[in-house]
């Protein structure tokens, strides 16, 4: 079991770097995923910058959002997001909270996300709003209450994802490599949808194709395929996280050396990734 863990530690640290180096987080954000034998429990790093992230960063927490072991290092405020999604939709596996500039103008503007592209199709046909204001009144727009964290839960509802006025987004995939793709997706969805409305018309799929298009993207050969793309992007800007035991309190300078991978590293991990993915 333990080595099981390390390896889902290591492609939650993958995964947050992935987004990162797609442009969807950036010094903020982060990545979580159930624990993988306890559905009770969920993974999430410290809190980091999510580029920065390494598999010893990865703690355990309940549900409630408490870490399953005190803590010694300082913790994402944000975490309740995690802990509410997980406890609300037992079908969710993966999380990702982002504040992508591809969604925030429609985020700030309240203009709905649709899909307008095949690939766009995995946010589904609709992504439904949620106003922290209509709840709680003004706040610094922080998720950092359990209340809070359950009302977005509320407006998530049966969606796979759900837009925060002037915050961001928050996205569900029923596995993490689902996630990555649908997060990824969206953005780019989202920057083709303003584009076209700068040509001065938008024509989303209907719904017929929205469903057909994001079944297609939901199979497992298609998420490996976007996965071992992205993957090898990360690799080739020398961002792979390190495997093995390191520590997590090192300095910003030995951070910045610690996601680049030596060949022996990046060879091992494009041969698994590609074993994992051909189709």
């Amino acid at each position: 079991m333990s080595d099981r863990l390390d390896e889902v530690r290591y492609e939650l640290a993958l995964a947050s770097r992935m987004l990162a180096n797609e442009g969807v987080l950036d010094a903020f954000g982060h990545v979580s995923l159930r624990h993988p034998d306890d559905a009770r429990k969920y993974l999430l790093s410290r809190s980091r910058s999510p580029q920065l992230v390494e598999p010893a960063d990865i703690l355990e927490f309940t549900l409630d959002s408490e870490p399953v072991a005190p803590p010694t290092v300082q913790l994402f405020a944000e975490r309740v997001i995690h802990g509410c999604l997980f406890a609300a939709r037992p079908d969710v596996t993966a999380v990702c909270h982002h504040h992508a500039p591809a969604v925030l103008p429609f985020a700030i503007a309240g203009v709905p996300i649709v899909p307008v592209f095949h690939l766009g199709a995995a946010v589904g046909e609709t992504v439904p709003f949620w106003d922290q204001r209509d709840d709680f009144g003004d706040t610094n727009l922080l998720v950092v209450k359990p209340e809070e964290g359950r009302s977005l839960a509320r407006a998530l509802g049966s969606h796979v994802a759900v837009l925060m006025t002037h915050h961001g987004a928050t996205v569900v995939g029923r596995d993490l490599r689902e996630l990555v793709s649908r997060t990824i997706f969206m953005c780019r969805n989202a920057e083709f949808q303003l584009q076209a409305q700068m040509l001065g018309k938008v024509v989303p799929l209907s719904s017929g194709e929205a469903r057909l298009a994001g079944s297609i993207n939901a199979m497992p050969n298609v998420v490996g395929r976007t996965w071992e793309y992205w993957s090898m992007r990360l690799a080739e800007a020398g961002r792979l996280p390190p495997r093995g035991a390191t520590s997590s309190k090192k300095s910003s300078s030995s951070s910045k050396t610690s996601g680049r991978a030596s060949p022996k590293t990046s060879s091992i991990t494009r041969k698994r990734v590609t074993r994992r993915t051909r189709s």
